[in-house]
């Protein structure tokens, strides 16, 4: 890794940061809370690839594990990889690994490819691995927290949505669309 690449990873541990200082939207049924960082997920495999979007990603968990409070609502240290939505931050990296890969095979990167990419390999990767970790640690059946976890589909889709625009408007910027060719 060069310079330029840790860079590239610290921006996107920062951006993840950033979107956790947005306030949770807490559901009644559900102790997980609807956050912007999903948001912060997408971009970082859209923008930086594979290989760098799940770094970013593992760089910021290793920080939030070490206790600074990044998560929405200012959570923070080891205990939240074993509460209810660790599934979903265990997600985080996997779902930018996923993204950057498939996307990386994309002839070209238009609205057309990216978008659906977003709205199933994005939002899916997180809900399969969230939902049977949740199921596990509130002694649920996978199934019923499934059903809950509809609730926040609208807002991933939107998520999904604003990622897959600023992915396709970061391309007409050289410092972006040179992270995005290269094989990650």
């Amino acid at each position: 890794m060069n310079v330029r690449d840790l860079t590239y990873v610290a921006l996107f541990a920062a951006v993840m940061g950033v979107l956790g200082l947005m306030p949770p939207i807490p559901i009644g049924v559900m102790p997980v809370p609807i956050t912007l960082q999903t948001l912060g997920v997408i971009l970082a495999g859209g923008i930086l690839g594979a290989r760098l979007g799940a770094m970013s990603q593992i760089v910021f968990l290793l920080i939030v594990a070490t206790g600074m409070p990044l998560l929405s609502g200012g959570r923070g240290g080891i205990g939240v990889f074993v509460g209810p939505s660790a599934g979903y931050l265990l997600s985080w990296p996997i779902t930018a690994f996923l993204i950057g890969t498939i996307q990386s095979r994309f002839s070209k990167i238009r609205l057309g490819n990216v978008l659906p990419l977003n709205l199933t390999v994005g939002i899916f990767a997180i809900y399969l691995i969230g939902v049977p970790v949740q199921a596990f640690v509130m002694d649920l059946g996978v199934l019923d927290v499934a059903k809950a976890s509809l609730l926040f589909l609208p807002g991933d889709i939107i998520k999904a949505t604003i990622a897959s625009f600023l992915i396709i408007n970061l391309q007409k910027y050289p410092v972006f669309n040179n992270r995005r060719m290269l094989p990650s």
